[in-house]
């Protein structure tokens, strides 16, 4: 929060170990070299402290903006969000270097915090134009007095943010109650600096509990929501699986759209059911705060969303599908749409008891298969008749892998690896691997420990991919092709 304690004395309170109170008296000066001003006998600090002890907020450098600028916790949220987003977007700078850029500049962090208020606030629509208009004038005044390049180009990509910004669920009243977190919709085709392809619209979500984006290509357009384990790099993820799907899906849609999201509380100790739970938990607010500033559809036509400022038109479709980790939650979201009123109800999310369920059907797998048998007809194979050997990506609770998996009986699965495991199986009895095989499959849901190491050859191994180095057995090795029999889990999957 900017301070820097300067002594501490720590006092025991109570007469016995149950109920011994600690307290910790700490003496506190300005980190900035400033006087401490308590004018509100201290709120200001007080709301910072307890929104971090809470959980409610990050614990790191823009909560220095309480001090410096006089910012509510909840206003220094929007500024750290924007921070985030920068960092999805590749800014070189840390999120540390951003935090003291905009302490460095508290009256411009301030400036910016009011931009973002007179375009998207309450009263936007009938004095934000020319109070916006008279704050970027000030901002940018301000910057002539900035000699650092960095925090140059840090506040005016912060100042292109806010301009890009259509719309907000910051000003909806009880939007933590509904377990919600703050969305931001951006034009990105006027953010600067993005890396190509550039979507239509993104809309990005950020929380203590959640982060993630949706990138949307066209107005009309739909795809999957992963559920993603790179806290730094989300976004470059998602792009990568829009590059893949403007190749493979052109020939059934113009455009599609990709989204994830990052949960940021999952109870790592705590076992494989209690983080799917919380995995849960988060892709719902995700969701829900995707859904919080999108348009809805009536009898009467496009209705807009309570308390949301709109600086585009009407906007009102929005649907979703499953991707890495989210197989099973289409469910999940219909409910939520449900539970919105939104049009589409429970055609919100394709799959599911509603709709066609992906994994049920295995029409993407199938397809692929065509392919898979084609290859070897031209090598004159036949893989139904004749055994073949497979090294795949994936698990057998996967729509695609899965399937695959189970579409021939002549199928000699050598090794794969998803998220979590690698799994190798040098010499396979195709029986017994197969009914294996089949046994996950119809599992609510698997990983590759949930396979019967019985039913492994000699040689064979499942490990997790956490591990820093991993001893494989000489036959496991020979099976891959890999020369040594300690590597790391990247060196095994190549």
């Amino acid at each position: 929060i900017g301070f820097r304690v300067i002594s501490e004395r720590t006092f025991e309170v109570g007469d016995d170990q149950s109920s011994l109170v600690f307290i910790h008296d700490m003496e506190l000066e300005n980190s900035y070299g400033k006087p401490i001003d308590l004018t509100d006998g201290g709120a200001l600090f007080e709301d910072a402290f307890l929104s971090v002890w809470r959980g409610d907020v990050d614990n790191d450098g823009y909560n220095g903006l309480a001090q410096t600028a006089g910012l509510w916790s909840g206003e220094i949220t929007i500024l750290r969000a924007y921070g985030r987003y920068l960092q999805q977007v590749g800014i070189p700078q840390s999120q540390d270097f951003i935090a003291a850029a905009l302490n460095r500049y508290p009256d411009i962090a301030r400036g910016l915090h009011a931009l973002f208020i007179a375009r998207l606030g309450p009263t936007a629509e009938t004095e934000g134009v020319v109070a916006a208009k008279h704050l970027k004038a000030k901002i940018k005044d301000a910057l002539e007095d900035v000699p650092n390049i960095d925090d140059d180009t840090i506040i005016r990509r912060y100042l292109n943010l806010i301009e890009a910004s259509l719309r907000t669920n910051h000003f909806v009243a009880d939007t933590k109650e509904k377990g919600q977190s703050l969305a931001i919709k951006l034009d990105s085709h006027a953010v600067e600096g993005l890396p190509a392809p550039r979507p239509w619209r993104e809309i990005f979500v950020y929380g203590s509990e959640v982060e993630g984006l949706h990138l949307r290509f066209g107005p009309v357009a739909r795809g999957g929501l992963r559920w993603s384990d790179r806290a730094q790099d989300y976004r470059t993820e998602v792009l990568g699986l829009v590059k893949a799907q403007q190749v493979k899906n052109a020939v059934i849609v113009p455009v599609g759209a990709k989204g994830g999201f990052y949960p940021k509380k999952l109870p790592m100790s705590a076992g494989r059911d209690a983080i799917f739970e919380a995995g849960t938990s988060a892709y719902k607010n995700f969701v829900s705060s995707l859904l919080s500033i999108t348009d809805n559809i009536g009898l009467d036509g496009v209705i807009p969303p309570a308390g949301v400022i709109r600086r585009d038109p009407d906007d009102p479709y929005f649907v979703v599908a499953a991707d890495k980790g989210t197989a099973t939650f289409s469910d999940t979201a219909n409910a939520i749409s449900e539970k919105h009123g939104f049009w589409l109800d429970d055609a919100f999310a394709s799959g599911g008891s509603a709709g066609y369920d992906h994994k049920k059907m295995g029409i993407t797998a199938k397809g692929a298969w065509e392919a898979v048998k084609r290859h070897f007809r031209e090598i004159n194979r036949d893989i139904q008749t004749s055994s073949f050997t497979v090294v795949g990506v994936g698990d057998m609770s996967g729509d695609v892998f899965g399937n695959g998996m189970l579409l021939s009986p002549k199928t000699r699965l050598i090794a794969a690896f998803d998220h979590r495991d690698i799994f190798i199986d040098p010499d396979p009895d195709m029986a017994a691997s197969m009914a294996e095989r089949e046994r996950m499959f119809a599992l609510p849901r698997s990983s590759w420990q949930d396979y019967d190491k019985t039913k492994l050859s000699e040689g064979g191994i499942i490990v997790s991919r956490n591990q820093k180095s991993i001893t494989l057995p000489a036959a496991a090795a020979a099976a891959i092709g890999l020369a040594k029999t300690t590597a790391t889990p990247v060196e095994i999957m190549t």
